[in-house]
């Protein structure tokens, strides 16, 4: 799945159920679909959407006649913009909302350019997910409030914990529901509380562990580049090679001929 991943759709009449690991927006058209999430149902209509924050069970079924725009939503879309902690908080927790007319005259005006140009739906994408957080602002927490909460209460995450779990699956996907769920967050507050707590979000602070790994093994070992690419969780030796010079200012190949 790309970062932001836009889709329209027809929801069938089959019943669906299930959760995944981004996050996910549903706005139609036309027609009806019939949702439900952890047990709390509503309608999908061209009046009310749907929010689905990751890890989240629900299941729905369309009734066949419905045109839905379907947004799935990485973590690390979020982290990668600059507005991303704003949009985190549409996805702090489940929810169905009224769309304004305006909101779903630009739903179906998006669909016809989605259809139109697939190519730019990664744009278009972006441009739906902001026009949702402008009509959505002020009934959405403020940005501090699940970090004010943490401090006010005295929450702390056990970096120690998550170190060693993350140090165990550096050749891994590590995703940042999968670190919440250790530590018994739901993602969204992990996810502000964690950047309250050490300045950069998780997804970046993985990428630290795995490059500060990475260059114990350059300096002091003899394994290829290469292996140690995979060994700390990169997909290849180029895409491993171009994060280590931009967070160390210096290639692996020349820091290991002048070690």
């Amino acid at each position: 799945m790309s970062l932001l991943d836009l889709r329209a759709s027809n929801l069938g009449q089959e019943h669906v159920a299930h959760a995944h690991s981004h996050h996910q927006l549903i706005l139609a058209t036309c027609g009806v679909t019939e949702l439900a999430i952890e047990g709390v149902g509503d309608r999908v209509t061209g009046g009310r959407g749907c929010l689905i924050p990751c890890a989240h069970h629900h299941e729905y079924k369309g009734d066949g006649r419905n045109r839905t725009l379907v947004l799935d939503v990485s973590l690390d879309a979020l982290d990668d913009r600059r507005d991303g902690d704003s949009l985190q908080r549409l996805f702090e927790r489940p929810r169905f909302f009224p769309v304004s007319p305006r909101l779903n005259h630009l739903a179906v005006t998006l669909m016809a350019q989605l259809e139109q140009f697939p190519a730019l739906h990664s744009e278009i994408a972006a441009l739906l997910l902001r026009a949702l957080y402008l009509q959505l602002e002020d009934e959405l927490p403020s940005n501090t409030s699940a970090s004010l909460a943490g401090r006010r209460s005295g929450e702390r995450i056990d970096l120690r914990r998550l170190d060693e779990w993350i140090d165990r699956h550096l050749a891994d996907e590590i995703r940042v529901d999968q670190l919440a769920a250790l530590c018994a967050l739901s993602p969204g507050h992990f996810h502000a509380l964690f950047r309250d707590m050490t300045g950069v979000t998780p997804v970046a602070y993985v990428q630290q562990r795995r490059l500060d790994h990475a260059r114990a093994l350059v300096q002091h070992s003899g394994l290829s580049l290469g292996h140690i690419a995979v060994l700390v969780g990169f997909r290849d030796q180029g895409s491993f090679s171009r994060a280590y010079r931009r967070h160390f200012d210096i290639s692996p190949s020349i820091e290991r001929r002048d070690r």
